[in-house]
């Protein structure tokens, strides 16, 4: 339908995200892994049923309450990606979720294995032993995770492999292949541990969007990038996307304007805040790369131009990308979605914004 969305508003180039997921899609065939994608990122079925259509295997999610969403939405295979410490209100649904899907989930202790295996009380779930490959969040050791793995075993769960994100490849330099190098490293290790153990392992999963497609298809079976349908100024700046890869926006306007520094009505409400340091402002203007976002308060995004630069003028729309994409989807009720050469927009719900447990 023709929609003319008062800014500031999150607008999805159709166009370019087919292109992302085609391209994610043919990369993980040619190099004979599947892709799981996770879906905290856009949080949205329309992107969802695109990615399933494209070869996506299944669905990574960090909640219950996510995959709850997605169950709804039809997906049939999900994986929580995310050492699970249950409730009682969350075992019952997760054992709701279990009759509903395929469903496998992580673990990362011995007594983590123990509760899971209390709470699911003979539900069908796969579970993955989650390695620690150098993030140092969540995750066991490569050498403890036949240890989690035995135990998970002796309390009757279905232990099928092993699992790990190596977010520390978002950072400068070599960050990204050091990263891909340690996963690889810390997946085989813990593989072969509990293959020592007997388990047969037919899960190896791993991946993020900086370190995707440097993942050693040796060793993983499956990928879990989350930000590739977008990407997003961390990606760009890291070097793992281009301007012409970016496909979601912040379109906003300029609402006040003082020689060479602007204001644009999309704020930390909209952009989300995130800002590591080695990043270069609170988002780029992909319109305007030489431009920087300074600060951010809650409705207001200041942007700086060098001398001498075009600059917007009052009244103007301006396309911002925001740092951290997942953040800014899950700030929003809807995403608007259409081709850049078409003034016809969808309306796509954010089905899964807020559902953090």
């Amino acid at each position: 339908m023709r929609l003319s969305p008062e800014t500031p508003y999150l607008f999805v180039d159709t166009d370019r995200l087919d292109r992302n997921l085609r391209s994610m899609a043919q990369w993980a065939t040619e190099h004979h892994v599947l892709l799981r994608p996770h879906a905290k990122t856009h949080k949205c079925a329309q992107i969802a049923q695109r990615q399933l259509d494209a070869g996506a295997v299944g669905l990574s999610v960090a909640t219950i309450g996510e995959g709850e969403a997605f169950a709804d939405a039809g997906v049939d295979d999900l994986f929580i990606a995310y050492p699970l410490w249950l409730s009682e209100g969350k075992a019952r649904r997760l054992r709701a979720l279990a009759g509903r899907v395929t469903l496998a989930v992580g673990v990362d202790s011995a007594d983590g294995a123990r509760r899971l295996a209390a709470g699911l009380a003979g539900a069908p779930v796969r579970v993955l032993v989650e390695v620690d490959s150098g993030m140092h969040r969540s995750g066991v050791s490569a050498d403890g995770a036949a240890e989690v793995a035995t135990v998970a075993r002796d309390v009757g769960l279905d232990v099928v492999g092993v699992f790990t994100f190596p977010g520390h490849g978002y950072g400068p330099g070599t960050a990204r292949t050091d990263a891909a190098g340690q996963e690889a490293a810390a997946l085989a290790a813990a593989t072969a541990a509990l293959r020592e153990r007997g388990f047969t392992v037919s899960v190896v999963s791993g991946g993020s969007t900086p370190t995707v497609r440097l993942a050693d298809p040796g060793v993983v079976t499956e990928l879990r990038p989350g930000v590739y349908p977008f990407n997003d100024a961390q990606q760009l700046e890291l070097g793992s996307a281009t301007v012409d890869d970016l496909a979601l926006f912040a379109i906003a306007t300029v609402v006040s304007r003082s020689g060479d520094r602007i204001v644009l009505d999309a704020g930390s409400k909209i952009l989300g805040a995130d800002r590591p340091g080695w990043t270069t402002g609170f988002g780029r203007l992909p319109d305007h790369l030489d431009a920087r976002i300074v600060s951010l308060s809650e409705h207001h995004a200041v942007v700086e131009f060098p001398a001498g630069a075009t600059v917007p003028d009052l009244g103007d729309l301006v396309r911002a990308v925001p740092n951290h994409v997942c953040t800014a989807v899950n700030l929003v009720d809807e995403l608007f979605a259409g081709s850049a050469h078409s003034d016809v927009l969808e309306v796509w719900p954010v089905i899964a914004r807020g559902a953090n447990s």
